[in-house]
């Protein structure tokens, strides 16, 4: 039977119990009511003891070695005592809503390090569910003690700007000999890293990383720099000999650094809360319009438009003028 009690879950994920760690995110990841109205005291507890994780966000195109990359560098971060978490953001079955990317299989080692978490989070349908289910449990995780908190997107389309806009650090992975070097550039993605990271730079594959780099550093340089303190640079590495992991820690690290001096990144964590705010009372609303009678309206006004019988001007202000109580 399910605890109903806030502090339950409270006390369990301060004290660092695994256990509710687990049953206090899946409690935030259910859309019962009841179970929202309990996680929103229980995030709301927790909050003060957030804020103090280093939060990465990890995307690559297909291939890139994301999940290869997230466990080498998962261990490395272990290594050097920092407990990190990795959510990591599968793409649902449109059928049954369960992920279709087994996760903790992918990275077996890493989730048996008893310094790592690794929790998939079904994104369900829609993006919206991915940024406010893993917004949450990245807060939950800071507030067990996690020093980082790794993000891993489904590198497909609008989700790296989702996760862009919750991390502190977003790096890129690419790989070099796929055909098209600068393939990130089309996607707009160079334009959310913070660093990018050519991965596979092993065996034969050394030198056309090296070229794929220098391409890469050639293309940021007809970009904007997102921080006055901060130039994003491109390294070659390794997830499977490990060779530059070192290298992108430092990386982070410094970005870290010279925001915290420079006030970015405080601002930046503030401007994320601030959309965030905005984000979700933009889902309520929409949520809350397919409730109400509005919704009958749309979907007779939809048949008119789709016949050619009205404009979706037209449409739109009927529907609008019913949602605020007024005849058309």
């Amino acid at each position: 039977m399910k605890n109903l009690d806030p502090q339950h879950y409270i006390q369990g994920v301060l004290r660092r119990d695994r256990r509710l760690l687990a049953r206090t995110i899946t409690l935030i990841e259910s859309s019962l009511p009841s179970d929202e109205e309990l996680s929103r005291l229980v995030l709301d507890a927790l909050l003060p003891h957030t804020g103090g994780a280093l939060r990465l966000g990890i995307t690559g195109l297909p291939g890139a070695g994301k999940s290869t990359f997230i466990e080498s560098f998962g261990t490395l971060l272990t290594q050097k005592g920092y407990r990190t978490a990795v959510l990591a953001v599968d793409p649902s079955s449109p059928k049954t809503g369960g992920s279709i990317l087994a996760d903790k299989t992918r990275m077996e080692k890493l989730s048996a390090n008893k310094k790592a978490f690794i929790r998939p989070s079904p994104s369900g349908k829609t993006l919206g569910g991915v940024a406010r289910k893993t917004r949450e449990t990245m807060l939950v995780c800071e507030a067990a003690g996690f020093d980082v908190v790794m993000v891993e997107t489904v590198g497909v389309g609008q989700s790296e700007v989702t996760v862009a806009s919750m991390v502190d650090f977003f790096l890129v992975l690419m790989i070099a000999g796929g055909g098209d070097e600068l393939q990130g550039i089309k996607k707009g993605v160079l334009e959310l890293a913070d660093a990018v990271a050519v991965n596979k730079a092993d065996g034969d594959n050394i030198e056309r990383a090296k070229i794929a780099r220098r391409q890469y550093e050639t293309a940021f340089h007809l970009l904007s720099p997102p921080y006055r303190s901060w130039s994003p640079p491109v390294v070659t590495c390794s997830a499977v000999t490990m060779d530059g992991l070192e290298n992108i820690l430092q990386i982070i690290l410094e970005h870290r650094d010279r925001l915290s001096q420079s006030g970015e990144l405080q601002a930046k964590r503030k401007e994320q809360a601030a959309e965030w705010l905005k984000f979700m009372v933009r889902e309520g609303v929409q949520e809350w319009f397919y409730q109400s009678p509005a919704a009958d309206v749309m979907a007779a006004t939809l048949k008119d438009v789709e016949a050619g019988a009205m404009t979706p001007t037209s449409a739109a202000a009927k529907v609008l003028a019913r949602l605020k109580g007024r005849e058309f």
